[in-house]
């Protein structure tokens, strides 16, 4: 998810009562719902490094146990430092570690959400693990953390130029939390809705091999992908509809395995990007000098626009099948 709707998630956790039990327990779970992601870093090598390890290590549970007690014990020495208000609730290093622990398996649930995935079980395996229920960015779930967090802030200011008594956040904490769930359930059942929609048909006269059914903007519209023995089906679905039309979908007609194509996806970018991709289409054009292009795109992340796009893998081969080049694409921005 968004590092926004993190951050939201975090503060309604603390506000539900975590922020009761120790002092600094917002701020642990704020950057707690935030640390997984400082594998951007990642980014900076100028490879396919991000994908590579982008939700790996940091998105473990063997990750967030080192990220939990680095984090509790950083804030637990900073607030031994600092000056306590006299309202503020004592210092308690045991408890920081819970909202750390909590702020970060927050994290990773809510990225287990949506259709990249995690891999909660690494170093040991790098098997993904994905739920497919919602996007990257949903404004609907923003827009439940934020009205459900924000009204009760106004409220208080309201009261507070009243003189009134002034409100707390705990109920609108708890409101959010709530709607994070219910929003998910219904996703949840929509998309299992989807994707029977997607297994009750043939496609070119075969039947479905593996189906998938990911999250768009409209938690009734999904974009359906179907491999069959010969082929790929990608088109959208809609979660109300009686059934789906086969005859309205993209067709990616799986290429004839060759030399060339074995040897792009032995590549070092070629292995990363298979390991990641859930339904890879492969196409091998002749290159420059009898070599060869293969590009390689996972089609879970849509195919209607062509293929020049985001999560795609390029490896050029010189005429003796070794490596010249080769690049991912991520969101339209080449990674050599």
């Amino acid at each position: 998810m968004d590092n926004v709707t993190h951050t939201l998630t975090g503060i309604a956790l603390s506000q539900a009562g975590l922020n009761r039990k120790t002092r600094f327990a917002t701020l642990a779970l704020v950057l707690a719902s935030n640390a997984p992601d400082v594998d951007i870093v990642t980014r900076l090598r100028g490879s396919a490094a991000y994908l590579e390890y982008h939700r790996g290590i940091t998105h473990s549970f063997v990750g967030l146990a080192g990220l939990a007690l680095l984090l509790s014990a950083l804030l637990y020495a900073l607030g031994r430092l600092a000056r306590p208000k006299p309202a503020a609730p004592p210092l308690s290093a045991p408890w920081l570690l819970v909202a750390c622990a909590v702020g970060l398996l927050g994290h990773l649930l809510l990225d287990f959400t949506n259709a990249y995935g995690v891999r909660p079980f690494a170093p040991f395996s790098g098997r993904w693990f994905a739920w497919d229920i919602m996007p990257i960015l949903d404004p609907v779930l923003l827009l439940i953390l934020g009205a459900a967090l924000g009204v009760p802030f106004l409220l208080r200011l309201v009261s507070d130029e009243l003189g009134a008594r002034r409100t707390g956040y705990r109920r609108g904490a708890v409101t959010a939390l709530l709607g994070l769930l219910l929003l998910w359930g219904v996703r949840a059942f929509y998309h299992g809705r989807a994707a029977s929609l997607l297994a009750a048909n043939n496609y070119g006269d075969e039947p479905p091999a593996r189906v998938g059914a990911f999250p768009t903007l409209n938690p009734l519209g999904w974009s359906g992908v179907v491999e069959t023995d010969s082929a790929f089906y990608v088109l959208p679905v809609n979660a109300l509809a009686g059934d789906v039309d086969p005859g309205a979908a993209e067709v990616f007609h799986k290429p004839e395995p060759s030399p060339a194509l074995d040897a792009a996806l032995k590549s070092h970018v070629g292995s990363v990007f298979m390991d990641f991709a859930r339904f890879p289409f492969a196409r091998v054009e002749q290159g420059q000098a009898g070599g060869y292009e293969v590009t390689v795109r996972d089609l879970r992340f849509g195919g209607a626009a062509g293929f020049a796009g985001s999560f795609e893998a390029t490896i050029d081969l010189d005429a003796n099948l070794r490596v010249a080049g080769q690049t991912f694409s991520f969101m339209g921005q080449a990674r050599r």
